[in-house]
């Protein structure tokens, strides 16, 4: 079974004489580079785990995983990584990925979803579908290429996907930069979630102190000082 499972695989793989669907002008599966596509390939986990899956067990798959990353030790593909592959092979409909990215429950599943937004949508939509996610604080343990671990964040992750040209072991389609889209009308300016609450502490940092309002000083301690510079005891 998986001997079909990476003959399939190899088959969408090979450049003579393609004629599947693209992404970006090109083989979906070629979106990661070969190396990186040769080790997923022989990796047990694509042999063992990702045979068979469709669009609804892959969610379960990922739904499991405990970690992101992309490549590990001596060049090891972690199981975050060939799932990306199993995407690039299955190519969801977009509702899918969008319903993948959006659930609540399962973080992993969202992250993944965010890597395969990234590197297949347009820029527009990819702005405009991952941004939201700065906003989200879920922790996420990430594999690092020594076979260490990382702790982050959803927010952070995404700001990766945003900002970054390579994640994960994965050279990704420049981005335009945002500001450029805007004033070429393609994206709305963002507004920042924390953008009342700066707002609302420049306005305050701008108000000078009433002359009838004590101000008290505080040591180091959390401790009043009084004018000549002594503790005062409470």
């Amino acid at each position: 079974m998986s001997h079909t499972h990476s003959t399939d695989a190899t088959r969408m793989l090979d450049t003579r004489g393609y004629s599947g669907p693209t992404i970006h002008n090109t083989n979906p599966l070629h979106l990661l580079e070969k190396p990186v596509r040769d080790r997923i390939t022989e990796s047990y986990y694509w042999k063992e785990q990702c045979f068979a899956l469709n669009a609804a067990t892959l969610c379960d798959k990922a739904a499991a995983l405990t970690y992101i990353g992309g490549t590990y030790g001596q060049q090891k593909p972690t199981p975050f990584l060939c799932l990306v592959f199993k995407m690039l092979q299955l190519l969801p409909e977009k509702e899918i990925v969008l319903l993948m990215l959006r659930q609540k429950e399962f973080k992993y599943l969202t992250a993944l979803a965010a890597f395969y937004v990234r590197l297949t949508f347009e820029a527009k939509e990819v702005f405009e579908v991952l941004e939201p996610l700065l906003g989200d604080w879920r922790k996420l343990r990430r594999r690092t290429r020594d076979g260490g671990w990382r702790l982050g964040w959803m927010d952070g992750w995404v700001d990766d996907l945003l900002t970054k040209d390579r994640v994960c072991a994965t050279q990704l389609r420049k981005l335009p930069n945002r500001m450029v889209l805007e004033d070429l009308g393609v994206l709305e300016v963002r507004v920042s979630p924390l953008g009342e609450e700066i707002e609302e502490i420049d306005q305050e940092d701008g108000q000078e102190p009433n002359g009838d309002d004590e101000v008290q000083e505080i040591d180091g301690n959390g401790h009043k000082i009084d004018e000549e510079g002594s503790n005062v005891s409470d």
